[in-house]
Protein backbone atom coordinates (compact mmCIF):
# COMPACT_ATOMS: atom_id res chain seq x y z
CA UNK A 1 0.00 0.00 0.00
CA UNK A 2 1.28 3.42 -0.86
CA UNK A 3 2.27 5.48 2.15
CA UNK A 4 0.49 8.53 0.76
CA UNK A 5 -2.76 6.99 -0.40
CA UNK A 6 -4.76 9.51 1.63
CA UNK A 7 -4.69 13.22 2.11
CA UNK A 8 -3.65 14.31 5.57
CA UNK A 9 -1.38 12.51 8.06
CA UNK A 10 0.37 9.33 7.06
CA UNK A 11 -1.46 7.24 9.66
CA UNK A 12 -4.73 7.60 7.71
CA UNK A 13 -3.50 4.89 5.34
CA UNK A 14 -4.33 2.36 8.06
CA UNK A 15 -7.95 3.41 8.65
CA UNK A 16 -9.53 1.30 5.91
CA UNK A 17 -7.29 -1.76 6.55
CA UNK A 18 -8.33 -1.72 10.22
CA UNK A 19 -12.01 -1.75 9.29
CA UNK A 20 -11.50 -4.46 6.65
CA UNK A 21 -9.50 -6.59 9.08
CA UNK A 22 -12.17 -6.33 11.77
CA UNK A 23 -14.82 -7.30 9.20
CA UNK A 24 -12.83 -10.45 8.42
CA UNK A 25 -12.50 -11.22 12.14
CA UNK A 26 -16.24 -11.01 12.72
CA UNK A 27 -16.33 -7.35 13.83
CA UNK A 28 -13.88 -7.59 16.74
CA UNK A 29 -10.33 -8.59 17.57
CA UNK A 30 -7.58 -8.05 20.11
CA UNK A 31 -5.23 -5.11 19.67
CA UNK A 32 -2.26 -7.31 18.82
CA UNK A 33 -4.22 -9.56 16.47
CA UNK A 34 -5.64 -6.63 14.48
CA UNK A 35 -2.31 -4.81 14.35
CA UNK A 36 -0.42 -7.81 12.97
CA UNK A 37 -3.09 -8.52 10.36
CA UNK A 38 -3.12 -4.89 9.26
CA UNK A 39 0.66 -4.97 8.84
CA UNK A 40 0.37 -8.11 6.71
CA UNK A 41 -2.52 -6.67 4.71
CA UNK A 42 -0.56 -3.51 3.94
CA UNK A 43 2.63 -5.51 3.22
CA UNK A 44 4.68 -3.19 5.42
CA UNK A 45 8.41 -3.91 4.84
CA UNK A 46 10.53 -5.05 7.77
CA UNK A 47 12.70 -1.97 7.30
CA UNK A 48 9.66 0.23 8.04
CA UNK A 49 8.72 -1.88 11.06
CA UNK A 50 12.15 -1.21 12.55
CA UNK A 51 11.69 2.58 12.43
CA UNK A 52 10.89 4.14 15.80
CA UNK A 53 9.42 7.46 16.91
CA UNK A 54 11.32 10.02 18.96
CA UNK A 55 9.94 8.25 22.04
CA UNK A 56 11.30 4.90 20.91
CA UNK A 57 7.95 3.37 19.91
CA UNK A 58 7.64 1.39 16.66
CA UNK A 59 6.44 4.05 14.22
CA UNK A 60 4.11 1.86 12.14
CA UNK A 61 2.38 0.38 15.18
CA UNK A 62 2.07 3.84 16.65
CA UNK A 63 0.38 5.02 13.43
CA UNK A 64 -2.03 2.09 13.55
CA UNK A 65 -2.85 3.14 17.10
CA UNK A 66 -3.59 6.68 15.91
CA UNK A 67 -5.86 5.31 13.17
CA UNK A 68 -7.78 3.30 15.79
CA UNK A 69 -8.01 6.40 17.97
CA UNK A 70 -9.66 8.40 15.18
CA UNK A 71 -12.00 5.57 14.24
CA UNK A 72 -13.14 5.38 17.85
CA UNK A 73 -13.59 9.14 18.08
CA UNK A 74 -15.66 9.04 14.88
CA UNK A 75 -17.95 6.38 16.38
CA UNK A 76 -16.93 3.59 14.00
CA UNK A 77 -14.95 1.64 16.58
CA UNK A 78 -15.83 0.72 20.13
CA UNK A 79 -12.62 0.52 22.10
CA UNK A 80 -14.20 0.62 25.55
CA UNK A 81 -13.21 -2.96 26.37
CA UNK A 82 -9.53 -3.16 27.28
CA UNK A 83 -7.40 -4.66 24.56
CA UNK A 84 -10.32 -5.39 22.19
CA UNK A 85 -11.18 -3.39 19.07
CA UNK A 86 -14.75 -3.80 17.84
CA UNK A 87 -16.77 -2.26 15.03
CA UNK A 88 -19.89 -0.35 16.05
CA UNK A 89 -23.09 -0.53 14.00
CA UNK A 90 -21.89 2.58 12.17
CA UNK A 91 -18.53 0.95 11.55
CA UNK A 92 -20.08 -2.20 10.12
CA UNK A 93 -22.11 -0.22 7.58
CA UNK A 94 -19.51 2.44 6.76
CA UNK A 95 -18.44 2.72 3.14
CA UNK A 96 -14.98 4.24 3.36
CA UNK A 97 -12.78 5.55 0.59
CA UNK A 98 -9.90 8.03 0.60
CA UNK A 99 -12.17 11.09 0.61
CA UNK A 100 -14.42 9.76 3.38
CA UNK A 101 -11.40 8.88 5.48
CA UNK A 102 -10.14 12.43 5.14
CA UNK A 103 -13.57 13.80 6.02
CA UNK A 104 -13.59 11.56 9.10
CA UNK A 105 -10.22 12.94 10.10
CA UNK A 106 -11.38 16.54 9.72
CA UNK A 107 -14.54 15.91 11.75
CA UNK A 108 -12.60 14.41 14.62
CA UNK A 109 -10.03 17.20 14.49
CA UNK A 110 -12.78 19.71 15.23
CA UNK A 111 -13.28 18.07 18.64
CA UNK A 112 -9.89 19.29 19.78
CA UNK A 113 -8.52 22.78 20.41
CA UNK A 114 -6.80 24.12 17.34
CA UNK A 115 -3.09 24.81 17.66
CA UNK A 116 -1.77 28.13 16.33
CA UNK A 117 -0.08 27.90 12.97
CA UNK A 118 3.62 28.83 12.62
CA UNK A 119 4.10 32.59 12.31
CA UNK A 120 6.84 32.27 9.70
CA UNK A 121 7.38 30.03 6.72
CA UNK A 122 10.73 28.90 8.08
CA UNK A 123 9.34 27.92 11.48
CA UNK A 124 7.71 24.67 10.31
CA UNK A 125 6.42 22.88 7.26
CA UNK A 126 3.64 21.24 9.26
CA UNK A 127 -0.05 22.10 9.10
CA UNK A 128 -2.85 21.80 11.59
CA UNK A 129 -3.72 18.50 9.87
CA UNK A 130 -0.59 16.76 11.10
CA UNK A 131 -0.16 14.90 14.37
CA UNK A 132 3.06 14.40 16.29
CA UNK A 133 4.53 10.93 15.97
CA UNK A 134 4.33 10.21 19.68
CA UNK A 135 2.36 8.11 22.09
CA UNK A 136 -1.01 9.14 23.40
CA UNK A 137 0.28 8.30 26.89
CA UNK A 138 3.74 9.50 27.89
CA UNK A 139 4.04 6.83 30.56
CA UNK A 140 4.28 4.14 27.91
CA UNK A 141 7.33 5.77 26.37
CA UNK A 142 8.82 6.32 29.82
CA UNK A 143 8.31 2.67 30.77
CA UNK A 144 9.84 1.43 27.53
CA UNK A 145 12.86 3.72 27.91
CA UNK A 146 13.32 2.54 31.50
CA UNK A 147 13.31 -1.10 30.40
CA UNK A 148 15.79 -0.38 27.62
CA UNK A 149 18.24 1.30 29.97
CA UNK A 150 18.31 -1.55 32.49
CA UNK A 151 21.49 -3.65 32.54
CA UNK A 152 21.07 -7.03 30.78
CA UNK A 153 20.84 -8.93 34.07
CA UNK A 154 18.35 -6.40 35.41
CA UNK A 155 16.12 -6.81 32.36
CA UNK A 156 16.19 -10.58 32.81
CA UNK A 157 15.15 -10.19 36.47
CA UNK A 158 12.30 -7.81 35.70
CA UNK A 159 11.07 -10.25 33.04
CA UNK A 160 11.24 -12.96 35.69
CA UNK A 161 9.06 -10.84 37.97
CA UNK A 162 6.67 -10.07 35.11
CA UNK A 163 6.23 -13.77 34.34
CA UNK A 164 5.67 -14.61 38.00
CA UNK A 165 3.04 -11.91 38.31
CA UNK A 166 1.44 -13.21 35.09
CA UNK A 167 0.84 -16.68 36.53
CA UNK A 168 4.10 -18.54 35.86
CA UNK A 169 5.55 -20.71 38.61
CA UNK A 170 9.11 -21.78 39.44
CA UNK A 171 10.53 -19.04 37.22
CA UNK A 172 14.32 -19.26 37.25
CA UNK A 173 16.78 -16.97 35.48
CA UNK A 174 19.79 -19.01 34.42
CA UNK A 175 21.82 -16.20 32.87
CA UNK A 176 24.35 -18.67 31.55
CA UNK A 177 26.24 -17.88 28.37
CA UNK A 178 26.61 -20.56 25.75
CA UNK A 179 23.16 -21.99 26.43
CA UNK A 180 21.68 -21.22 23.05
CA UNK A 181 20.31 -17.90 24.17
CA UNK A 182 18.11 -19.40 26.88
CA UNK A 183 17.85 -16.94 29.77
CA UNK A 184 15.48 -18.83 32.02
CA UNK A 185 12.65 -21.31 32.46
CA UNK A 186 9.35 -21.61 34.25
CA UNK A 187 6.11 -23.55 34.55
CA UNK A 188 2.79 -22.25 33.26
CA UNK A 189 -0.18 -23.96 34.90
CA UNK A 190 -3.28 -23.85 32.73
CA UNK A 191 -5.25 -25.72 35.38
CA UNK A 192 -4.41 -28.24 38.14
CA UNK A 193 -4.03 -31.00 35.56
CA UNK A 194 -2.33 -29.22 32.65
CA UNK A 195 1.05 -27.48 32.83
CA UNK A 196 3.64 -26.38 30.30
CA UNK A 197 7.37 -26.09 30.79
CA UNK A 198 8.47 -22.85 29.14
CA UNK A 199 11.95 -21.61 28.24
CA UNK A 200 12.36 -17.89 27.73
CA UNK A 201 14.80 -15.48 26.18
CA UNK A 202 15.10 -11.74 26.95
CA UNK A 203 16.39 -9.28 24.33
CA UNK A 204 16.88 -5.69 25.46
CA UNK A 205 16.82 -3.95 22.07
CA UNK A 206 16.27 -0.33 21.11
CA UNK A 207 16.26 0.00 17.33
CA UNK A 208 16.73 -3.68 16.48
CA UNK A 209 14.31 -6.36 15.36
CA UNK A 210 14.50 -10.04 16.24
CA UNK A 211 14.88 -11.98 13.01
CA UNK A 212 13.85 -15.44 11.89
CA UNK A 213 17.36 -16.87 12.37
CA UNK A 214 17.29 -15.92 16.06
CA UNK A 215 13.92 -17.62 16.46
CA UNK A 216 15.25 -20.77 14.78
CA UNK A 217 18.38 -20.78 16.97
CA UNK A 218 16.27 -20.43 20.10
CA UNK A 219 13.99 -23.27 19.00
CA UNK A 220 17.02 -25.44 18.38
CA UNK A 221 18.30 -24.74 21.90
CA UNK A 222 14.96 -25.59 23.50
CA UNK A 223 14.42 -28.78 21.47
CA UNK A 224 13.43 -31.61 23.82
CA UNK A 225 13.69 -29.38 26.89
CA UNK A 226 10.36 -27.54 26.95
CA UNK A 227 6.81 -27.54 25.63
CA UNK A 228 6.88 -23.90 24.57
CA UNK A 229 9.30 -21.04 24.07
CA UNK A 230 8.94 -17.35 24.85
CA UNK A 231 10.97 -14.43 23.54
CA UNK A 232 10.53 -11.04 25.20
CA UNK A 233 12.07 -7.94 23.66
CA UNK A 234 11.95 -4.18 24.01
CA UNK A 235 12.35 -4.07 20.23
CA UNK A 236 10.24 -5.71 17.55
CA UNK A 237 10.04 -8.87 15.42
CA UNK A 238 10.36 -9.10 11.67
CA UNK A 239 7.47 -10.61 9.74
CA UNK A 240 9.66 -13.59 8.89
CA UNK A 241 10.40 -14.09 12.59
CA UNK A 242 6.66 -14.15 13.33
CA UNK A 243 6.08 -16.71 10.60
CA UNK A 244 8.93 -18.84 11.89
CA UNK A 245 7.57 -18.69 15.45
CA UNK A 246 4.22 -20.09 14.34
CA UNK A 247 5.50 -22.58 11.77
CA UNK A 248 3.63 -25.90 11.71
CA UNK A 249 5.29 -29.08 12.92
CA UNK A 250 7.73 -27.50 15.38
CA UNK A 251 7.51 -26.40 19.03
CA UNK A 252 5.61 -23.10 19.21
CA UNK A 253 7.32 -19.92 20.34
CA UNK A 254 5.39 -16.96 21.72
CA UNK A 255 6.70 -13.52 20.79
CA UNK A 256 6.39 -10.50 23.08
CA UNK A 257 7.45 -7.25 21.42
CA UNK A 258 7.71 -3.81 23.03
CA UNK A 259 4.00 -3.09 22.57
CA UNK A 260 2.83 -6.37 24.11
CA UNK A 261 5.43 -6.03 26.86
CA UNK A 262 3.97 -2.68 27.89
CA UNK A 263 0.45 -4.15 27.89
CA UNK A 264 1.61 -6.93 30.21
CA UNK A 265 3.05 -4.40 32.66
CA UNK A 266 -0.15 -2.35 32.42
CA UNK A 267 -2.54 -5.24 33.07
CA UNK A 268 -0.92 -6.20 36.35
CA UNK A 269 0.16 -2.63 37.19
CA UNK A 270 3.75 -3.77 37.67
CA UNK A 271 6.06 -0.81 38.23
CA UNK A 272 3.14 1.52 37.49
CA UNK A 273 1.03 3.66 39.78
CA UNK A 274 -2.53 4.06 38.43
CA UNK A 275 -4.12 7.49 38.44
CA UNK A 276 -7.53 8.74 37.37
CA UNK A 277 -7.86 11.03 34.37
CA UNK A 278 -10.67 12.40 32.23
CA UNK A 279 -11.37 12.94 28.56
CA UNK A 280 -13.77 15.62 27.42
CA UNK A 281 -17.03 14.35 25.94
CA UNK A 282 -17.48 17.11 23.38
CA UNK A 283 -20.79 15.70 22.10
CA UNK A 284 -22.36 16.18 25.55
CA UNK A 285 -22.10 19.96 25.20
CA UNK A 286 -23.58 20.18 21.68
CA UNK A 287 -27.14 20.70 22.91
CA UNK A 288 -25.99 23.62 25.05
CA UNK A 289 -24.49 25.43 22.06
CA UNK A 290 -27.91 25.97 20.52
Amino acid sequence: MSKKQHKGPEFLRFVIPIVETLEELGSSGTSGEVTERVIERCEVPDADLAVTTSNGQPKVRNQIGWARFYLAKAGLLDASQRGVWALTDAGRTAKLDADRVYDLFRRVQKQFPRKPKPTSASASDSTDEELPESDVDDWRAELLETLRTLPPAGFERVCQRLLRESGFEQVIVTGRSGDGGIDGHGILAINPLVTFRVLFQCKRYRDQSVGSSQVRDFRGAMQGRADKGLILTTGSFTQEARKEAGRDGVPPIELVDSEKLIVMFERIELGLKPKQTYELDAAFFDEFRQ
